[in-house]
């Protein structure tokens, strides 16, 4: 009877071993996806104006004999040539050098955006 006994264990055993290791194991995809071809290629315009101006001016130094910088090349005003920042630091750029030289009205809304913008900058900065 013992015997009996314990070969039941065993086979009941077998038995929970055997269901934990064949459960099913969903993706969560209920049917899978078919390809039947290949995607078309996107046509891409390779002659744009900013991939036809790319590396335009690497080859300064190289034909110039070093004698230009590709800064001293850019059109445009004096207090924006070769300058990164935001727009506070590019108003106050401006101020300092042709401030003197404004008319009043363009002088007083420049000033008028400095001060909002110097505000702005406090109270909502990266680095509040």
């Amino acid at each position: 009877m013992s015997l009996l006994r314990g070969l039941l264990k065993a086979g009941v055993s077998l038995c929970h071993s055997t269901q934990q290791t064949t459960r099913q194991i969903s993706t969560g995809v209920c049917c899978p996806v078919r390809m039947n071809a290949i995607p078309e290629l996107k046509k891409v315009d390779r002659w744009t104006e900013k991939r036809s101006m790319f590396g335009v001016y690497d080859n300064i130094g190289i034909l110039g004999d070093f004698k230009a910088h590709p800064k001293d090349l850019i059109v445009g005003p004096v207090w924006v040539k070769g300058f990164r920042g935001n727009e506070l630091q590019r108003l106050t750029r401006k101020k300092r050098m042709v401030g003197d030289r404004m008319m009043t009205q363009d002088k007083h809304d420049m000033e008028k955006r400095i001060r909002f913008l110097y505000r702005h900058f406090n109270r909502f900065g990266k680095h509040r």
